[in-house]
């Protein structure tokens, strides 16, 4: 087969590769220039789990060049079972073959090593062997990986130009969103530049590192802290067939878990189709729709046209519908202000309490969790003050920093909630060590939502979980209102001072609601 190959690809000056698979079947012949070839795409096969691609490429050099840099980016990141050149002599026939394949760790700053040369006539030794001895050594050599079980196993990245501190906590809220998910998480790379790599967003080396680890540990997952543009999504899977997803897909996911009534559900959906509709990227002739008729004739839409197509005509129906869920909103809201009840709202980061909070107040069982967006779907409860004055006390949504635009744009039935609040509570998470940049992101959020006129109370939660109370107290000084929602008897000055801010909004406007 070396003769073979060598010989037409002295006739056609060109070089040829060969993908050939563990059982010895031929996948491709590939067809390249004087000087390269490019592999077609491998997505149907063996790309499952972290394990080795279950392909091995052997190709012709024509100029009598050794293995090359795009030859072993080829092994890395297409983690191919073995790389073999074949030089061609004179005569058109080999020379001899040069091989490389993937180390489990590195060896003086590489990822891979090359096998003694050998003509193709001369081999001796089994292949079977060799790559059994390299996944052993890689750990992969079970036969069902955790991935093909149905177990996402991810490794995080992020790149960043902010500074550590805030760069390591933006990475420790990454951990929590894919905590939330029910995603193990394997590692995490922190990568702090200057400058993003505009195509690849990390650095092609860090890249081919981040390949071996998932090789390493069955990873086929990547998440991005960043949020990817389509094109960094396009390259970053050419190199490589792991998933890829960012972090607005990410929270995307989670919300398309947790949303569970009817409205949520719409929200998720349509924000997911925004998301999706600019990175439509298949683009197949061969499925065109040809049409029949005089001046009709010739290629319809194409598959990417109809895709785009269904997604626009389905972003129409949801938003239709999404109206009609505005409406029944604003018909309860309209109900509510009859009954001449004042509405209290709870805002703040994720995962801050608020829904603990409502629960050990109106002693309900909303679903309250220490997770990152535990409650999507707005929750409304009656709640009596200690002067018998009964209010409305709402639930909504948790904000986070870099919440996805569509995202909040879709969730816009759900926040004019908030547009109807007599009173804001804002609860913030006092345990978290960068409590105060959550109250701006979600100071910031109000501001976007034009709520920043209406009254906010603002509630420093879970001072159970501090070591250093004094040391918070003094903080924040005396006048804040510290608590645990977990410890109803903490909640008696905050009730007291909801109330005289409520008792102002009444004196204000007399003539909406009952003194």
């Amino acid at each position: 087969m070396a003769r073979t190959l060598c010989q037409l690809s002295a006739e056609l000056n060109r070089q040829l590769g060969l993908l050939v698979h563990r059982s010895g079947k031929i996948e491709a012949v590939v067809v390249g220039t004087y000087s390269q070839i490019m592999l077609p795409q491998l997505a149907n096969v063996r790309a499952s789990g972290g394990r080795l691609r279950g392909l091995r490429l052997i190709h012709t050099h024509l100029a009598g060049e050794d293995i090359s840099d795009e030859d072993l980016m080829d092994l890395l990141f297409l983690r191919l079972d073995l790389l073999s050149v074949i030089k061609v002599d004179a005569e058109g026939l080999p020379e001899k073959m040069y091989s490389a394949h993937l180390l489990p760790t590195a060896h003086e700053g590489k990822n891979w090593t090359f096998l003694k040369p050998v003509h193709p006539a001369n081999q001796t030794e089994s292949f079977e062997e060799l790559i059994g001895a390299i996944e052993g050594e890689f750990g992969l050599s079970r036969k069902t990986s955790l991935v093909d079980r149905g177990e996402d196993r991810a490794i995080l990245v992020s790149v960043t130009t902010d500074a550590k501190r805030q760069a390591e906590e933006s990475l420790a809220e990454l951990v929590e969103l894919v905590r939330s998910d029910n995603i193990v998480i394997l590692d995490t790379v922190l990568q702090r530049k200057s400058k993003a790599n505009p195509r690849l967003i990390i650095g092609k080396g860090k890249l081919a590192e981040i390949m071996i680890r998932a090789l390493q540990l069955d990873a086929n997952l990547l998440i991005f802290n960043q949020e990817l543009n389509p094109s960094q999504i396009r390259s970053i899977t050419n190199f490589s067939d792991l998933r890829v997803i960012d972090r607005t897909q990410l929270i995307l996911d989670i919300f398309a878990h947790r949303a569970m009534s009817r409205e949520g559900r719409l929200q998720v959906e349509m924000a997911q189709l925004k998301y999706m509709l600019p990175r439509l990227s298949s683009r197949d002739d061969a499925l065109s729709r040809l049409t029949g008729g005089i001046g009709a004739r010739g290629p319809g839409e194409t598959k990417l046209e109809i895709d785009r197509r269904r997604i626009n005509d389905r972003l129409a129906r949801l938003t239709r519908e999404l109206k009609q869920v505005s409406a029944e909103r604003y018909r309860r809201r309209a109900q509510r202000r009859k009954k001449e009840l004042p509405v209290l709202s709870l805002v703040g980061y994720t995962n801050a309490g608020k829904s603990t909070l409502l629960n050990t107040l109106t002693h309900s069982d909303i679903v309250a969790e220490d997770k990152l967006f535990a409650t999507l779907d707005p929750t409304s409860r009656r709640l009596r003050f200690p002067t018998e004055m009964e209010v409305i006390i709402t639930d909504t949504v948790g904000f986070i920093r870099n919440l996805p635009t569509d995202l909040l744009q879709a969730f816009m039935a759900t926040l004019e909630e908030l547009q109807e609040a007599d009173l804001l509570v804002h609860v913030v998470d006092v345990s978290n060590p960068g409590f105060r940049e959550q109250m701006a992101v979600v100071e910031q959020l109000l501001r976007e939502l034009e709520l920043d006129e209406i009254p906010v109370l603002t509630l420093y939660n879970k001072i159970d979980q501090v070591e250093d109370k004094e040391a918070i107290e003094q903080q924040l000084g005396r006048d804040a209102i510290i608590v645990s929602a977990l410890q109803p008897e903490t909640l008696t000055g905050f009730l007291n001072q909801a109330e005289r801010m409520i008792g102002k909004v009444l004196d204000q406007n007399p003539g909406e609601l009952p003194p």
